[in-house]
């Protein structure tokens, strides 16, 4: 039982233990990530060159994991920075080494370096994955600087499955990389790296010849790094909104942010395309909204064709939003201010009384909320080309 003190103004002996724990417990180390649209755009070697200037500046830094895949000059960065062992493990016979997070905490640096933030531990540890015991390392207080490669992260990695045609398994909660403190994009054109692979400064020839023929081709590369620049790009505006928001400044959107409208339709899809199109242009996060209104009763079948479409978004890489409103138009420009959407891109149906309210929505949208761009998209020619 909590014993309340007389109106003396001295804390009881309780809220005196409370504060003692609180000052006792150490603040949380910062996490910066390194994300590269890819292996080999040289994630880890920014990572340890990090590390060598803190370093010199007499920062207690520490490698907790890297993974230098044999790449002679990252492994060079190496040297004149202190190990943690790490510990091995038997998983069928196999020893197999992992990161030891309680040697982390307990040596207690400044800085650790933790590569692969993606990364599945072996089974039997006490954790599953990566990300989680980096968790640990920053509750004890020690910042963290790691990396990913953009297909990680969760919300994005079913469209790096169909761009690339391959499972993505191992990945990250979009939370955790949003939360982080930093994340810079380390860059470089899909020629560029491309050039790297055929060097070898990637993959061993055998491999990086299967690599640059099934997955790596330059299309493939140039989608996966405008998904990068897209998700730093919101990362970036969520700061920036962020800071608007702390002061109080009535200003409007001070970043692009695209967002389509899903429905049942077939045209629905040309119009997320070319949602997409604008938010790849402009670097902008991209958003898609599903809004049911009682108005718009959707049969089985239609239900279905507007699940489709929600996937077909999420394949472009966008962030779905859904939601239910008893007039469209007021829900959605409600959604468009919260979401500060600079534009808005919607499918044009000039004849069509059957969608209650959607042949003004347009309208009402550009009367509401001032400065919106909202671009309509029309039904193709007839030839089948889109213009």
């Amino acid at each position: 039982m909590t014993t309340e003190s007389p109106d003396t103004g001295r804390p009881t002996g309780d809220q005196m233990m409370a504060r003692l724990q609180a000052e006792q417990r150490p603040e949380r180390g910062r996490l910066r990530i390194y994300m590269g649209m890819a292996p080999g755009v040289g994630k880890t070697y920014k990572m340890l060159e990090e590390a060598h200037r803190r370093h010199d500046r007499g920062t207690d830094v520490v490698v907790g994991f890297v993974e230098t895949y044999g790449r002679r000059h990252t492994a060079a960065l190496l040297d004149g920075l202190e190990v943690v062992a790490r510990r091995r493990v038997e998983y069928r016979g196999v020893a197999v080494e992992e990161m030891d997070a309680d040697a982390i905490i307990a040596r207690h640096p400044d800085v650790a370096l933790v590569d692969e933030l993606a990364h599945t531990n072996v089974p039997g540890s006490a954790l599953e994955k990566r990300w989680q015991d980096v968790d640990r390392i920053r509750d004890a207080g020690i910042e963290v600087v790691s990396t990913c490669n953009v297909q990680h992260v969760e919300s994005i990695a079913d469209a790096v499955e169909t761009i690339l045609g391959v499972p993505v398994r191992e990945r990250i909660p979009d939370e955790v990389v949003r939360a982080a403190d930093e994340v810079e994009l380390v860059d470089m054109s899909p020629r560029a790296l491309r050039q790297r692979m055929r060097h070898g400064n990637v993959y061993p020839p055998e491999r990086a010849a299967i690599a640059l023929d099934r997955f790596f081709t330059e299309p493939n590369l140039t989608a996966l790094r405008d998904l990068s620049l897209r998700f730093v790009a919101g990362k970036v505006d969520d700061q920036l909104e962020g800071i608007v928001s702390e002061r109080g400044l009535h200003v409007g959107p001070v970043t692009e942010r695209v967002m389509a409208l899903i429905d049942e339709s077939v045209e629905c899809r040309r119009a997320l395309r070319r949602a997409a199109s604008i938010a790849s242009a402009l670097h902008a996060p991209l958003l898609a909204i599903a809004v049911e209104t009682p108005a718009i009763g959707l049969s089985r079948d239609r239900r279905q064709n507007m699940q489709s479409n929600v996937d077909y978004a999420t394949d472009l890489g966008a962030e779905i939003i859904r939601g239910e409103a008893s007039d469209l138009a007021r829900g959605l420009e409600e959604v468009v201010r919260d979401r500060r959407v600079t534009h808005m891109v919607l499918v044009h149906r000039p004849h069509r009384g059957l969608h209650i309210g959607r042949a003004s929505l347009h309208d009402h949208l550009l009367d509401a909320i001032p400065g919106l761009e909202v671009h309509l998209v029309g039904e193709p020619a007839p030839s089948g080309h889109e213009h």
